[in-house]
């Protein structure tokens, strides 16, 4: 009867329609890209800003859960209605991406697609960094919530680091403004940068302005190819500590290349141990010397070859290639564990050689790539979750991945947050009190505990389970 009562009062100022009670169409609200199911009680498709207060005022009243989702993208569990609830849809919001290029800023919903955004920008000569892989795809809701980074974050950064207000709904279905339109902004506690990565817990983002920045004139794109993997590890931090700032580094071990090859050849060189992909911009006169240099450096340290495309499309082969890594390790075993342990990058060879060893300790399957230049690797391991025995290996190693990053100065997570996959694990790089610390924050702004539920904070004897069982 408390259920019925709480759709009902949903349905006082919310059409039918967004509404969603049925079966198959709750369940295809009750996964992402990540790991486990969770059917929701109901799914609200919001459409404005008045539709997502009357559901937080209602779910506050009635306490029930309400889980803010985008397009699903997410590889940490973030959007998973791990206590039923309503599953907040965001993804259907008309998009609104509103360009002022003199103040080098947009105004864009929480249903703008990243890469349209950028596209905007880049009618008036001017980008949104950011670039997770997913952009084309995913919401700039879900970017905020996550704080998504991207190849370009090792130049320019992460999503944080674009975003100068937002417009959230609390929890109490109240409407506040944080931060504005200005570079410069000190009034106050910095609430924006508390709200962007916490992942839906504080409230729903209805509205945000982010920075804009000039579109480089040109770009170079340079692929280093290595014998072994410690090499390539030198190469990297080498070229960052020369004075040259790349505004991509990209890596790719044997296996990738190798996988990538099978699936869609690009003439990647199979034989290589490692390959370093450096995109370069700015002025075409800086990089003919930039190049130079990063070429002299990789030669110095011991790359066997560095190529440099002649053409735009010599180079958008090799990223193109770069792109395939995960469709192509998605076509060997039917179950990717995709993580993205960060480390210092002095310490990228130390951890490539723990993941070999948490390989052939567990008998498992890892490939790695990720954004080298910023430490933020992705160890995916290949499996299949109907194996059970093999998924209790591959738990084993994924925490022992996590143990590693963290003895190595690292972090668990570098852009795909912490959801339900990390949180067992969170204690171990915040410590007990740090841990605490946040869980005030998020009592304080949210006391019935209604956004985002189960996520973040690890739950009693909560484990990593990739397994059904």
């Amino acid at each position: 009867m408390e259920m019925e009562n709480w759709i009902s009062a949903l349905q006082l100022n919310i059409s039918e329609t967004q509404i969603l009670t049925e079966v198959a169409d709750r369940y295809s609200y009750s996964f992402d890209a990540s790991f486990g199911e969770y059917l929701p009680e109901v799914v609200v498709q919001a459409k404005s800003k008045e539709d997502v207060i009357h559901v937080l005022k209602v779910a506050n009243q009635h306490n029930v859960p309400v889980y803010p989702r985008g397009q699903g993208t997410c590889l940490s569990g973030g959007p998973l209605p791990v206590h039923g609830g309503i599953v907040l849809d965001m993804s259907k919001w008309p998009e609104k991406i509103e360009v002022s290029p003199d103040d080098l800023i947009v105004t864009v919903s929480p249903s703008a697609i990243t890469a349209n955004i950028n596209s905007a920008a880049e009618e008036h000569g001017l980008m949104y960094a950011p670039d997770p892989s997913s952009s084309k795809v995913s919401t700039i809701g879900g970017n905020l919530a996550e704080n998504s980074g991207g190849p370009r974050g090792l130049k320019y950064g992460v999503t944080k680091d674009f975003v100068l207000g937002l417009e959230l709904i609390t929890p109490e279905g109240e409407v506040i403004r944080t931060g504005g339109r200005t570079i410069k902004n000190v009034t106050g506690m910095d609430l924006t940068k508390l709200i962007v990565g916490s992942e839906g817990a504080l409230g729903v983002i209805t509205e945000a302005t982010l920075k804009l920045m000039p579109k480089p004139p040109a770009v170079q794109t340079i692929m280093a190819v290595f014998d072994d993997v410690r090499t390539a590890g030198k190469a990297i931090s080498k070229t960052l500590t020369s004075g040259i700032l790349p505004s991509k580094m990209e890596f790719m071990d044997q296996a990738c290349i190798r996988t990538v090859e099978n699936f869609k050849p690009a003439g990647l060189p199979v034989d290589a141990e490692a390959i370093v992909i450096i995109e370069l911009d700015g002025h075409k006169e800086a990089l003919a010397i930039e190049k130079e240099q990063v070429q002299k450096i990789m030669e110095e340290i011991g790359a066997t070859d560095t190529i440099l495309p002649k053409t735009q499309e010599e180079a958008d082969k090799i990223w193109y290639a770069r792109k395939q890594v995960s469709p192509a390790i998605a076509k060997i075993k039917p179950t990717i564990v995709s993580e993205d342990a960060t480390v210092p990058r002095s310490k990228i060879p130390d951890m490539m050689d723990r993941i070999l060893e948490i390989k052939q300790k567990h008998n498992v399957e890892i490939v790695v790539f990720g954004h080298a230049g910023d430490g933020n690797l992705h160890p995916n391991v290949l499996c299949d979750k109907r194996d059970k025995e093999e998924m209790k290996r591959v738990e084993l190693a994924v925490e022992e991945m996590f143990q590693a990053a963290i003895d190595l100065g690292g972090t668990l997570s570098g852009e795909h947050g912490i959801g339900t996959m990390k949180s067992p694990f969170m204690e171990l790089e915040l410590g007990e009190v740090g841990l605490d610390m946040m869980k005030r924050i998020k009592d304080a702004w949210d006391p019935n505990n209604i956004m985002n539920p189960g996520k973040i904070f690890p739950e009693k004897g909560q484990k990593l389970v990739l397994s059904d069982e």
